[in-house]
């Protein structure tokens, strides 16, 4: 049965919300130990799912219209057949296809995983001479350096080796901790221009790279892909790769770790880097100080809760213009705890990534951070947290709009239409849910660790929290893309 296979490759969840075409898979899964869990929105259930397969070994797979045989039997079956040959080439011909639709459906099979062979190509010989020469090579690694098979641990230790400063992207936020020395936040564009040699590993020269254009047409570039397309996206129009290499990322980081062994970069370049760092990180946080016109400012929030959130916490983003503040301010203390909505900010990841983070990790403090736009994809969930068990911490940012949209469309087209939303009391309905909410503005600013501990006091006890941030304006983002 596929309850069967599922037990047989380790699944320990399915996500679902319950109809009757699946009833017969999801009674069959309770029964052999799988736990069901089931959301208020189909969506949760896949994004949980994407969820678990990041952080454990987990194959996602759909389960559309499967009926058991009995009850197909039942409704292929003729009530009145008709009499004489017409009513027996009916039956015959219902039967046959019954049998058709099921064949095989009882023989003995191996349901034990498939072997899975990843073909790795070894990095050329041309790639570690490369970047044995260059005196100021920088490393931009991307999501999909995260992916199996090297561990992720594997990972940073390579990078740590190799002593390369790092631009981290999507996912792989968090891959050299919290405060690394070869981690560089800030001036990517200035550093690009600079290096002698980049190494694109899992990154993608699209919109974020402006399609190539910031690369120095002097520099060596090593690219690195699963997929051609991806990897030799815009190039031979703003950009061209000295080395092209159709391959997992995170493998040929550690072999070129190997290969390139009791090789370092020169100190000078990450150090020079790294102080550039600081000084663009101290003028954000003097951003953070500034009064806005209305409520409280959004980076002294973000400050706040990057300073207090537990060491083992996993971030779950989900939003435009707050989490893209948030990306620039929140240090993720490890691999894998940043989960990230992917390129193009899918909306409405936040319930279900957190959902199923915390099932994968249940001693880990796990962090939403939303916008209110996207916090109306999956607030209903908090009826999943209370239900299952999983207690998470949802930060809101609160700015009724939906900003990331308004901070060009005003300018360019002169209208907010679409855009504006309401200050409404999401923390009302997290209450109704079953959890906990708190209003946050700026009558509270003084007080603002004291609500977050409360927070996470109340998350630790059980109860999943949501924190209502009134947020004002900032131009802290201005000239990122929308339009």
């Amino acid at each position: 049965s596929v309850a069967e296979v599922l037990r047989a490759h380790g699944i320990k969840y399915v996500f679902t919300l319950v109809g009757g075409h699946i009833s017969p898979i999801l009674v069959a899964c309770e029964k052999v130990g799988i736990r069901i869990v089931d959301t208020r929105h189909e969506a949760t259930a896949v994004f949980a799912a994407d969820a678990v397969a990041r952080l454990s070994v987990f194959i996602e797979f759909p389960i559309d219209t499967l009926y058991p045989y009995h009850l197909v039997s039942k409704e292929f079956g003729v009530k009145n057949p008709p009499k004489g040959l017409m009513g027996k080439i009916v039956s015959w011909y219902l039967g046959n296809h019954l049998m058709n639709l099921f064949a095989g459906a009882w023989e003995t099979r191996d349901v034990s995983p498939l072997p899975v062979d990843i073909p790795q190509k070894r990095p050329e010989p041309e790639c570690i001479e490369l970047v044995s020469r260059a005196k100021k090579p920088v490393i931009l690694l991307g999501s999909q350096a995260t992916l199996p098979p090297t561990p992720v641990d594997d990972i940073r230790k390579a990078l740590e080796d190799l002593g390369i400063p790092c631009f981290l992207g999507g996912m792989s936020r968090g891959m050299l901790g919290k405060n690394s020395p070869i981690h560089i936040r800030q001036n990517r564009r200035d550093a690009l221009k600079e290096a002698d040699l980049v190494l694109l590993a899992g990154t993608v020269c699209d919109f974020r790279l402006s399609y190539g254009r910031v690369l120095n047409r002097r520099s060596k570039i090593i690219a690195v892909n699963r997929d051609k397309t991806q990897l030799l996206k815009n190039s031979d129009m703003f950009w061209k790769p000295t080395i092209a290499i159709q391959g997992d990322a995170g493998s040929l980081l550690v072999r070129l770790s190997k290969g390139l062994k009791g090789h370092r970069c020169p100190a000078e370049w990450p150090q020079g880097l790294k102080a550039g760092d600081d000084t663009k990180e101290n003028k954000n946080r003097s951003k953070a100080d500034e009064k806005t016109d209305h409520h409280l400012n959004p980076l002294k929030v973000l400050h706040c809760v990057d300073e207090l959130m537990a060491e083992d916490s996993i971030i779950v983003a989900d939003g435009g213009d707050f989490v893209g503040s948030a990306a620039y301010i929140m240090r993720p203390r490890g691999p894998m705890r940043w989960l990230d909505p992917g390129a193009f900010g899918t909306l409405g990841v936040g319930g279900g990534f957190a959902l199923g983070a915390k099932l994968c990790r249940p001693d880990s403090e796990v962090w939403i951070v939303y916008g209110d736009g996207s916090l109306g994809y999956s607030v209903a969930e908090f009826d999943t947290f209370t239900r299952h068990k999983t207690p998470v911490i949802a930060l809101v940012g609160n700015d009724a709009c939906w900003s990331q949209i308004a901070r060009e469309q005003v300018p360019i087209l002169g209208s907010n239409v679409a855009c504006g939303l309401a200050f409404t009391d999401y923390h009302i309905v997290a209450d109704g849910y079953g959890g906990k909410g708190y209003l946050v503005g700026r009558e509270d600013e003084d007080r603002l660790s004291d609500v977050i501990r409360r927070a996470q006091k109340e998350c630790e006890a059980g109860t999943a929290t949501l924190l209502n941030v009134l947020i004002g304006k900032t131009n802290f983002r201005e000239g990122s893309i929308s339009v």
